[in-house]
């Protein structure tokens, strides 16, 4: 896809989101992790919805910290354009992953460009459903993110709403499609799709971009009821 013109209050790289309201976040396929007990760094294609590439992730993690902590563990996210130029980096930092603990819940870091903080996306408490809140580079809350009930969430695709902050209007709705059984056993691939609104400001998209491919980091019972966040939150595991 052709690389838009520079736009005003846009981030480099990050044109192409002033465009659209649709995306579709594709984790690619590695053989070895069928074949083996071995886990990768995870990538990800994120495309429009006429199916044009228009941006490429890459996980970077320890290889032992990758086996060790699984969908628990640290790692960096980078996401580059169609020229390889890197435009967003997300940080995890080494937390548990589970909605029903108050503490050590999921924390993302979000820059773009490189070096230059444009929000966070935080887990919060719930006791049944897995509840995140998105926020800018001064930690003021934007909006939140709730994602479907534990026991209603398995064999389907899961959906989790964009909220506003009183939780009344539903602003967008991130979804996890359902990949079929022997994919979801031996795999850990994930296929994503967000909607917002066209005129939602690119610095948002972004952070709910980057709450997609954390939610490829997860183990599969936490994809069974979290496997959003994954967020960006959700955990990297078996990734």
């Amino acid at each position: 896809m052709q690389t838009p013109g520079s736009t005003a209050n846009c981030p480099p790289g990050l044109e192409y989101l002033t465009q659209i309201n649709h995306l579709f976040v594709c984790q690619c396929f590695d053989l070895l992790e069928v074949f083996s007990p071995f886990e990768t760094n995870k990538t990800y294609d994120v495309m429009n919805n006429q199916g044009q590439r228009l941006y490429f992730a890459e996980e970077k993690s320890n290889c032992f910290i990758r086996h060790l902590c699984g969908p628990s563990r640290p790692f960096t996210m980078t996401i580059y354009d169609n020229v390889g130029c890197d435009v967003i980096t997300l940080h995890k930092a080494l937390r548990w992953s589970c909605c029903w603990s108050n503490c050590c819940l999921q924390k993302l870091k979000v820059e773009a460009p490189p070096g230059e903080i444009i929000g966070y996306v935080y887990q919060y408490y719930h006791p049944f459903l897995p509840m995140f809140k998105i926020t800018n580079e001064n930690k003021e809350n934007l909006m939140k993110i709730r994602g479907p009930c534990v026991v209603s969430s398995c064999l389907k695709d899961l959906n989790f709403n964009l909220l506003s902050l009183d939780e009344e209007m539903i602003i967008g709705k991130i979804s996890n499609q359902w990949i079929g059984f022997m994919r979801e056993l031996f795999t850990n691939t994930n296929k994503f799709g967000i909607q917002f609104p066209f005129d939602l400001d690119v610095r948002i998209k972004a952070l709910l971009t980057t709450c997609i491919l954390n939610s490829g980091h997860k183990s599969q019972p936490e994809k069974s009821y979290q496997t959003l966040l994954a967020l960006s939150f959700a955990s990297p595991q078996q990734n």
